[in-house]
């Protein structure tokens, strides 16, 4: 009987342990769990937070490209009306050196080179300045 005494004291003192240790992994387990679900919390809070910056952003550059469109389409209009300054200023040069021509044709016309001399000849003027002597 003392071999059962023992057997049952045994027995006892494991099943006291095991619920000891069941009792320690329960109480590291809970903490581990509480941890890992403010974690779980902190992530769906985190992802709420980014998906509403991803809108936020997409949002943004939507805008960015439009305001780039226009700023082309400016870029592109004033570059275009540049180029009309330059063809007005070419067609100006062009019609100022068509008139000279015709100037001088009809100096040649109305008296020759004769008149150069400053015998008093009638001479056109380009853009206010007097080509070739005087009045």
């Amino acid at each position: 009987m003392v071999v059962r005494d023992s057997q049952a004291d045994q027995a006892r003192r494991t099943a006291e342990a095991r619920a000891a240790v069941v009792a320690s992994l329960n109480s590291v387990g809970s903490g581990l769990d509480a941890d890992l679900r403010d974690r779980a919390a902190n992530l769906h809070s985190n992802s709420a937070a980014l998906a509403k910056q991803e809108a936020d952003l997409t949002k943004q550059t939507a805008a960015l490209s439009k305001q780039s469109a226009q700023w082309q389409k400016m870029a592109d209009n004033s570059r275009e009306k540049l180029k009309e300054i330059g063809d007005i200023q070419n067609w100006a040069e062009l019609i100022e050196r068509d008139l000279l021509v015709v100037e001088e044709t009809l100096r040649i016309a109305e008296g020759g080179d004769e008149e150069m001399s400053g015998r008093g000849s009638h001479h056109f003027q380009s853009e206010g300045n007097r080509v070739n002597g005087s009045k």
